[in-house]
Parts: structure tokens; sequence; C-alpha cells
């Protein structure tokens, strides 16, 4: 009731019209590797019988969580690099960080749940068609898309529920939590705390479910006897590795260090790397580098 402004003012990725549109033609081909590898992974894995397995099953879904993700805010903020128009209306920037929140952490559950795909499939292969079937495939993937939103959507709302009464500006290229809660004029200690502890449970509850997931498999391929099966092992295990450690570490770096207060440019670069630059590369390791995939193509 008490909330004087209307909208928010989001200064962006850069303050130079010739970096605005350099990093316009860096998201808008970045948006559009994100959208063809997942369609193009979506589409194969729907139409392919060989590709019937679990483990396309969650490729696909993951795809699918990868394109709507993105679309959260990568096309508004094409937009707004393209027309240097800034404003977002208070339900526009509530819905963005709502769905921002709630499937960025349904992709670290899915990268959780793959990992332990995996780990069955390579540690367990006799019991791995007995372990992942249709049934518990099915409760995995709904379980993720439920507790994101039921972990996420309370601190969200809640942040909704806040009073902004000005200044009404935030350094960032998306409606980002932690700077709403800086714009509100009324006491968010509460809302910290709690999106703090949840962040901690998440964060390091799905990376641990990863690391040992991959850690198991890393010493199930050490065991290969085949010298060039351990190599294409290793490359594959590898380039998830990456992807895995580079996702982790920026969004962890971003949101639970110690007491900062966000809004620097540092944010924004961090941001880019687990919101664009692994989205970008995640359908080509994960799956377009795949021998069915290939075949399949």
């Amino acid at each position: 009731n008490h909330t004087t402004v209307v909208e928010f003012i989001l200064l962006g990725l850069a303050n130079s019209r010739r970096l605005e549109i350099t990093f316009f033609l860096f998201l808008a081909i970045a948006y559009f590797l994100i959208l063809l590898g997942n369609i193009s992974v979506i589409s194969i894995t729907l139409t392919n019988n060989f590709l019937q397995t679990p483990m396309y099953y969650f490729l696909r879904n993951f795809a699918l969580l990868e394109i709507t993700f993105t679309s959260t805010f990568i096309p508004s903020t094409l937009y707004s690099l393209l027309t240097e128009r800034k404003m977002i209306s208070l339900p526009g920037c509530f819905l963005q960080m709502l769905f921002f929140y709630c499937l960025g952490t349904c992709t670290l559950f899915h990268m959780a749940v793959m990992s332990l795909d995996r780990y069955v499939a390579i540690c367990q292969p006799l019991h791995y068609t007995a372990i992942m079937n249709n049934r518990f495939c099915l409760q995995l993937i709904l379980s993720s898309w439920a507790v994101s939103f039921l972990l996420m959507f309370p601190p969200t709302i809640m942040t909704v529920q806040l009073p902004f009464c000005g200044p009404n500006v935030m350094n960032h290229f998306y409606c980002d939590a932690s700077l709403l809660l800086q714009l509100s004029c009324t006491d968010t200690g509460f809302i910290e705390e709690l999106m703090f502890i949840i962040l901690i449970i998440i964060l390091p509850g799905t990376l641990i479910v990863t690391a040992v997931s991959y850690g198991c498999i890393i010493v199930t391929i050490s065991r290969i006897p085949s010298s060039a099966g351990r190599r294409k092992a290793f490359s594959t295990c590898s380039a998830h590795l990456i992807v895995v450690t580079v996702f982790y570490s920026t969004c962890i770096y971003r949101y639970i260090r110690p007491a900062q207060r966000g809004g620097q440019d540092s944010d924004k670069v961090l941001s880019l790397f687990f919101s664009v630059l692994t989205q970008t590369l995640n359908p080509y390791i994960y799956s377009l580098r795949n021998r069915q995939v290939k075949q399949a193509l």
C-alpha cells in the first residue's frame, strides 16, 4: 500500500552505445545457439526410437528447462540493448524474478539428477534398467520441478509484497532479488536470511550429489582396461565437469559469499557466466557430442 515506484530502471550490461551493440550481438548469438541446440535435442530424442532411454529422457527435459530459463531474461535484455529502453514495470520485474529463481533452482536439481543417472548407468549397469524405470524417472523430474517452486516461491512472493518508495535503479540486466531487497523501504532482514538458508540448502546439496556421482564415475572409468576407452570416457566426463564447475562456482560466489551488498559490475559478469555461457554450452556438451545423437542427426 505504500509503494510509490511504478517501474524499475535496469542499468544493463554497458554504459556506452558501442558496448551495448557488442553485448547485443553476443547475447543474440548465444540465445540463437541455445534455442538451436536445445530444440535439436528435443526433436531428436522425441522422434528417434533408439534414443528412448532414461538418459535422453532427462536430457530432453533439461533442454526444455534451458529454453524456458533463458527466455525469462534474454529477450527483454536484447530489447533493452537494442532500443536503449531500460525500464521494466513492477509486475514484469516480479514475474521475471520469480521464474528466474524457480527455473534456475530447477536447473540445479536437473543437473544432479542427470549425474545420478550417469552414476547408475556406469557404476551399476546390471541394475540400471530396474532402477531407472519410467515411473522413477518421471518422479525425479516432477520432484525437481515441485521442490524448486516450493523452495523459491515463498521468499519471492514475500519480496513482491514489500513496499518500494524509491530509488528504483538496479545495476543489473535482470531483476535480481538481492537488489530488489536493497531498494525496499522497509526491513528485509528476515527475507534475506530465509533466502540465504534456502540457497545454502540448494547449492551445496545438489553440488554434493553431482560431485559424488562424478567421483564414483571417474573411479569406475579408471578401471577400464582399454586405454582408448578410458580416454574417451574421461573426455566426456571432463567436459561435463568443466560446465558443472563454472556453473556452481559462479552461482556460489554470486549468492553465498560473505555479507556483501549486490549491485557491482562483477555481479553482472558472474551472472553472465552461469545464466548465459553455461546454458549455451550445455546442449552441445551433454547431448550433441554423443555418438548416438550424431548418428540420429
